[in-house]
């Protein structure tokens, strides 16, 4: 029989949580992990395995929320809408005052060293994040929703792109009303099929004075 555990797992979680957000998973060491839930190295052991499965599953936790934004997003009637919907409701979410500033999973990925599992992992879930958007943007592609040439892609990698530099404007102190100014002008520029359809050419003076002529 193992040994019992000495502390809430849901309360050690969440302090491991705050830990990460604020100074990242290599600057967090073991021993901050551990004073921080006044337990033991044996304890935190038996618990959790090691420093990066618990970072694993606080990731885990926090990608939850940003797929529940995600998931309603995606229900939107046009990809424009999902766009929209998505910047400026994680813009709520990087903005709102339960919310440290910055990106949890960003926050660590940038400082890894380049072959570092912990950061090959992150950007696999940033990759999924992509893959979601791609496949809805491609459905509205040739619809009057999109036009035929745009490319998913680039728009899916937009959306993220921007996403993820909002993170980082609100980790330097950027307000809510910086975040949707800039959110704009992003959008400003999203294509339609509208814009795309040729249009039609005026008659010159010349042709319709002949047809009048005829």
């Amino acid at each position: 029989m193992g040994r019992p555990r000495e502390f809430d797992i849901d309360t050690a979680v969440k302090t491991a949580t705050e830990l990460f957000w604020r100074k990242g998973y290599e600057g967090t060491s073991l021993s901050d992990l551990t004073g921080a839930m006044r337990i033991t190295a044996p304890s935190f052991y038996f618990a959790f395995g090691n420093k990066e499965k618990l970072f694993r599953v606080v990731i885990e936790q926090y990608y939850e929320k940003q797929l529940e934004l995600l998931e309603s997003a995606l229900q939107e009637s046009t990809v424009r809408g999902v766009a929209a919907k998505f910047l400026y409701g994680y813009a709520d979410v990087l903005t709102g005052s339960s919310h440290a500033p910055g990106c949890l999973a960003l926050n660590s990925s940038l400082p890894s060293a380049e072959d570092d599992t912990v950061r090959a992992w992150l950007a696999k879930l940033r990759g999924e994040l992509i893959v979601r958007l791609r496949k809805r943007i491609a459905k509205a592609r040739g619809t009057t929703d999109l036009p035929v040439n745009a490319d998913p892609d680039v728009l899916a990698r937009y959306i993220a792109v921007t996403a993820w530099g909002l993170a980082v404007e609100a980790q330097s102190g950027a307000k809510r009303k910086d975040l949707y100014s800039a959110i704009a002008v992003g959008l400003a520029a999203w294509p339609s099929a509208a814009a795309t359809r040729p249009e039609q050419r005026p008659t010159s003076r010349k042709s319709a004075s002949s047809r009048i002529r005829q």
